[in-house]
Formats: structure tokens, sequence, C-alpha cells
């Protein structure tokens, strides 16, 4: 099994406080100020957030950053 790069459990982590949240892509977007594409393309792994914008992501997901950080690092080392 490969294992995970951390951008790849980053968006599995944004993906899951999302869903968990509650919240559409567009709705999160929205909150975040960003382009709902723009999420879509985070939790697919085709863009990296710069930290102001993982920063955005988990207060529009009412977690700290660290803690979405966190989460993304205990999926990269389970392998998902």
């Amino acid at each position: 099994m490969r294992r995970l790069e951390m951008s790849e459990a980053f968006a599995l982590a944004l993906r899951r406080h999302r869903v968990a949240g509650k919240l559409s892509q567009e709705a999160l977007a929205e909150k975040a100020d960003l382009h709902p594409t723009y999420i879509g393309m985070l939790e697919r792994s085709l863009r990296n957030p710069t930290l102001n914008v993982a920063k955005a992501l988990a207060k529009a997901l009412n977690v700290s950053l660290s803690r979405l950080i966190a989460d993304a690092e205990t999926i990269q080392e389970r392998g998902r």
C-alpha cells in the first residue's frame, strides 16, 4: 500500500469535516470566501491551499487549523 501524500490526507480531512458539518462544497466556499470549484479541487487534491486559505477553511468548518492538520496527519499515518 502506498503512503498518502500530505496533500491527499489534507484533502480527505477537509472533506470529512465538511461532510460532518453537513455543508455542501458551495456552502463551505461561501463561508470561507472561496470559489466552489476551488473547494472541489482541494478535496480531490488537485490544488494545495496556502496557510491563509487553510485557516479560512478551518474557521468555516468551526475547527482549529491545528486540528485540521492533525486530522490530516492521522489519516496519512493510517493510510486513509
